[in-house]
């Protein structure tokens, strides 16, 4: 086996050693392959939402329309609003929100996207 071949089988060996430590870390943390997940499969009914500021935005009635849903009862004004996903940084035992909760009050939604809105 000649120099190149030796550092192209080494390189080619690095490279499959990084994808498998890369699919182990997205299994780990929730990531699907496409690595749009964040761990959104884990969002559970009564999690608390907390904003990127650490404060509690509200708590999770369900999931409807792919966005989550807050309950009336932890509402300001008494009604459900909805969270798109893609504001989700990541979920452990809460949804942690990529909005603090200022942001997230002001763009907020009434009805989940696509609901004729």
């Amino acid at each position: 086996m000649s120099i190149k071949e030796t550092i192209q089988h080494a390189g080619q060996k690095i490279a499959d050693g990084a994808e498998q430590a890369a699919d182990w870390v997205k299994d780990k943390t929730g990531m699907s392959h496409e690595g749009a997940d964040l761990g959104t499969a884990k969002i559970r009914e009564r999690m608390d939402v907390i904003g990127s500021c650490g404060n509690k935005l509200g708590v999770v009635d369900h999931i409807e329309g792919g966005a989550i849903k807050l309950t009336r009862k932890d509402s300001p004004d008494g009604e459900h609003h909805f969270i798109p996903m893609s504001w989700v940084d990541h979920v452990d035992s809460h949804v942690h929100l990529n909005k603090n909760c200022g942001e997230a009050r002001q763009s907020w939604m009434s009805a989940p996207m696509g609901a004729g809105i």
